[in-house]
């Protein structure tokens, strides 16, 4: 399935948030993948999701984690799968 576009659900100012995104940014240049990658830091987005603990990675529009801070591999992992 080709990957259209990933989100970042979390906080202004969270630094796992924040160093989440950036892996995520790292990996989708790393493998030359070109998508929407954004990081939502809006309530009502988030919400939207159900997502109720931060920070959330959301891959063409379906939440496939939230809650934990994920690693670079774990980021790749999904990115692969999705």
């Amino acid at each position: 399935m080709e990957i259209k576009s990933i989100k970042i659900l979390g906080r202004d100012g969270c630094r796992n948030c924040s160093t989440m995104f950036q892996n995520t940014m790292d990996i989708l240049a790393e493998k030359n993948i070109a998508c929407d990658c954004q990081h939502v830091t809006d309530l009502q987005q988030i919400m939207a999701y159900g997502v109720m603990s931060l920070p959330g990675l959301v891959i063409n529009d379906k939440v496939v984690s939230y809650g934990k801070i994920l690693s670079k591999a774990d980021i790749e992992k999904f990115i692969e799968v999705n």
